[in-house]
C-alpha cells in the first residue's frame, strides 16, 4: 500500500501518539493489485478486455521506445519522403524488437546485451589473414535457436596469402 494511503488512516490518540487504523489498511490491502476495467463492448469477456488494456500499454510503450530507444527524434531530413522513410524504418525496427521479445520471452535490453558480446576479429600472421567470430555462449546459442537463426560460422574468411 502506498505510504500516503497509510497516513490517510492515522488518528491522534489521547496521549498525542500517532496510530493507524489496522482494519482500514487490511481492507485496502485486499484491493492491492486489482483494477476495474470498463468496456462498451458487451460481447467481450473479462479476459479479452484485460488483454486489450495490456496490449494498449504495450502500444504506448512502443511509442515511448520509438522516441527514446530508437532515437526517432531529431529527424535530420527535410524532404517529406525521407522523413516518412525514417519513421517507417524506425517502426519496422520496433516491430522486429517486439517480435524478438515475444518469441524469446525476454526483454530487448537483455537480449541485446547478450548478443552484442558476439564479435568478429581479424587476425594477421605469417600464414595469412583470417576473420573469425567469437565462440557463441550457451545464452547466445539459446537465443538464436529460439529465433530459428543459425549461429554465424566460426571462420568467416581465410586468406592464406602470406604478408610481404
Amino acid at each position: 500500500m502506498p505510504l500516503d494511503e497509510v497516513f490517510q488512516y492515522r488518528e491522534n490518540s489521547a496521549g498525542g501518539l500517532l496510530r493507524t487504523d489496522a482494519k482500514a489498511i487490511t481492507a485496502q490491502e485486499k484491493l492491492d493489485g486489482k483494477y476495474l476495467l470498463r468496456s462498451n463492448e458487451a460481447h467481450l469477456t473479462a479476459e479479452d478486455i484485460a488483454l486489450g488494456y495490456k496490449q494498449l500499454l504495450e502500444v504506448e510503450r512502443g511509442w515511448r521506445d520509438m522516441r527514446s530507444i530508437l532515437d526517432l527524434r531529431p529527424v535530420h531530413h527535410r524532404l517529406e519522403d525521407r522523413i516518412r522513410a525514417h519513421v517507417i524504418l524506425c517502426w519496422l525496427a520496433l516491430l522486429l524488437i517486439r517480435i524478438i521479445e515475444t518469441t524469446t520471452g525476454d526483454t530487448w535490453t537483455n537480449l541485446r546485451r547478450e548478443l552484442q558480446r558476439l564479435a568478429v576479429g581479424t587476425f594477421t600472421g605469417p600464414a595469412g589473414t583470417d576473420r573469425q567470430t567469437t565462440q557463441t555462449t550457451p545464452a547466445q546459442t539459446r537465443i538464436l535457436a529460439q529465433l530459428d537463426l543459425t549461429p554465424p560460422p566460426r571462420i568467416l574468411t581465410l586468406d592464406t596469402t602470406p604478408e610481404p
